[in-house]
Order: structure tokens, then sequence, then C-alpha cells
């Protein structure tokens, strides 16, 4: 299927509860765009980190503080941010959760998760405050066999 570019937004309280949420518009999202299961499984882990993060790091649970979810769908790739309202941080001050050191740790593992699951992950303070996370998950087209059909290899792509 064929689809033109979409955008897709969402605004959330700071409210973990509304999680569920994210991660159900984010199945339904990547159904659209034909991502097989576990594609579809490791984007929602990604958003689901990102989203996490941002309520309980970024807006540090504040009620009168939103998370903003914004989807761009195109015909094979999908591209989500997500924005809280906090003071935002430096990414590369987090330990690395690899480090033997840091293995019991949870800091830092949300991003780890989003950089492994995701083509690309970058983020960057927002002109108008807090965070925005922009990250991107590209779908490998459907293979043709030599009479042009479309196939699929061994994992539904």
């Amino acid at each position: 299927m064929m689809l033109a570019e979409n955008v897709v937004e969402l605004t959330i309280t700071s409210q973990l509860e509304f999680i569920d949420l994210v991660t159900t518009l984010t199945d339904n999202i990547s159904g659209m765009i034909g991502f097989d299961e576990d594609a579809s499984y490791w984007v929602n882990m990604a958003v689901r980190e990102s989203v996490a993060n941002a309520v309980e790091h970024g807006n540090k649970y504040d009620p009168q503080k939103s998370v903003d979810i914004r989807y761009t769908v195109g015909p094979d790739e999908l591209k989500v941010t997500v924005r809280d309202y906090g003071e935002g941080f430096d990414p590369s001050d987090l330990p690395d959760p690899l480090d033997p050191q840091n293995l019991l740790n949870p800091a830092g593992r949300g991003i780890l998760y989003m950089r492994t699951f995701m083509d690309s992950v970058e983020w960057q303070r927002h002109p108008e405050g807090g965070m925005l996370v922009s990250m991107s998950k590209r779908r490998t087209p459907p293979k043709q066999n030599d009479e042009g059909e479309r196939t699929h290899d061994a994992v539904g792509n």
C-alpha cells in the first residue's frame, strides 16, 4: 500500500497511565506502514521508552506539563518525535549501560533501547523549552521474484 506522508499528533499529560494509549496508536500506525510483527514491537518499545523518559525525567510527573508525540507516516518510513517541557539534558552525560560497572544501574537503558531499535535517534533542546527526541524507522520494501511478484523474507518484510 502506498501512503502519502501523513501526520498524527497526540498530547498526553505527564502520567504513565497514558502510555498504553500511545502504544496502541504506535501499533496501529506501524501496521498501516506494513512493519512486520518484530519491527512493530521494537518501534513500540522505543516510543514507549521515549514517552516514559519524557514523563519521568523531563516533566518530572508534573500534571501541568504535557508530552507531545508526533508521528510522520511515509510510504516506507515512520518518524516519531516526542517533546517534553522539562529542563532538558545532555545524552552524552548518561552512564554507558553496557559498561560492566553499570549493568545494574537503570540509567540510560531507555536511550540504549531507542538507539538499538530505531534507524536514527536525535536529541535536541526545543527553542521554547524542553527536549525533543526525533526517531525514525524505515520499512524494508517487499522483495520481488524473477517474475516481478512481491515476496516476503523470513521475517515478513
